[in-house]
């Protein structure tokens, strides 16, 4: 079934799958070593569950067979990552916890979700503390360097290039960054090509390191393209990872708002 709070569990999960590799490094984080039993092939966070965890197939080619061998008690999956088919089947045999993450106040509230369903209440409400602390260092960071948010693009994807709509987790990332996304008008993922970046008047444009993983060499190749836009390449986990990475990704663009003031003066 899906569950939606601790009340539909019987008892603590003793045996527990992630479907998601941002909500398997949150359950590292909670010291659900020895609950975790099955996590995807790219769960590559904690790198030493790797020998130690079956693998339980990708986040959208979940092998059911598996799951079914394993037995789990609970099942934490994603409306955005995972297949809903694929979970709505594991629900017939298993309890299914599906997030829904669009921005930090989502996420927080993941965290704390997590934490009441695995008994780590305590350890999620310190984990969305310290989150919130390193938040409102970005936030005053922001104030002190960013006059007015710069109008800027984030590509996750190449041959066509694609983009992040105003309804997703990165937006939301990008917006307390102090950037401005030129399409948060635009919902998901829409395709974009470089006459309609001119258009916008992209003043940065950001390639991530994920899906798609942009080089240098794609940095190049874009800024003869594209003169007077700054294009970097980002820490992809950094913008789109929910979870305990939160703590690691303010700092992370603070740092790129620096890089990108200090450059301008």
């Amino acid at each position: 079934m899906i569950i939606s709070s601790a009340a539909d569990l019987q008892t603590l999960p003793k045996k527990i799958i992630s479907l998601v590799p941002s909500q398997t490094e949150l359950l590292h984080f909670l010291w659900l070593e020895e609950e975790t039993i099955g996590i995807t092939k790219f769960c590559i966070y904690p790198p030493e569950w790797f020998g130690s965890k079956s693998r339980i197939g990708g986040t959208k080619t979940i092998n059911l067979e598996r799951i079914q061998s394993l037995q789990p008690d609970l099942i934490i999956a994603n409306k955005e990552e995972n297949v809903k088919e694929q979970v709505e089947l594991l629900a017939e045999n298993f309890p299914v916890f599906v997030t829904d993450i669009y921005d930090l106040g989502s996420s927080l509230k993941m965290i704390q979700d997590i934490g009441e369903l695995t008994g780590k209440q305590s350890e999620a409400e310190n984990l969305k503390l310290k989150i919130n602390i390193e938040f409102a260092y970005l936030e005053e960071a922001v104030l002190k360097f960013v006059e007015r948010p710069l109008r800027t693009a984030y590509l996750i994807w190449k041959n066509p290039y694609m983009t992040v709509g105003g309804d997703t987790f990165i937006n939301d990332m990008m917006k307390r960054a102090g950037f401005q996304n030129i399409y948060n008008t635009l919902n998901r993922y829409p395709e974009v090509n470089l006459e309609s970046l001119k258009q916008q008047n992209c003043e940065v444009l950001l390639l991530s390191s994920e899906p798609f993983s942009f080089t240098q060499k794609h940095v190049e190749d874009l800024q003869q393209k594209l003169p007077g836009v700054k294009i970097m390449l980002v820490n992809g986990e950094m913008f789109s990872w929910y979870g305990s990475r939160l703590l690691d990704a303010p700092a992370y663009f603070i740092s790129l708002i620096e890089q990108l003031f200090t450059a301008k003066e």
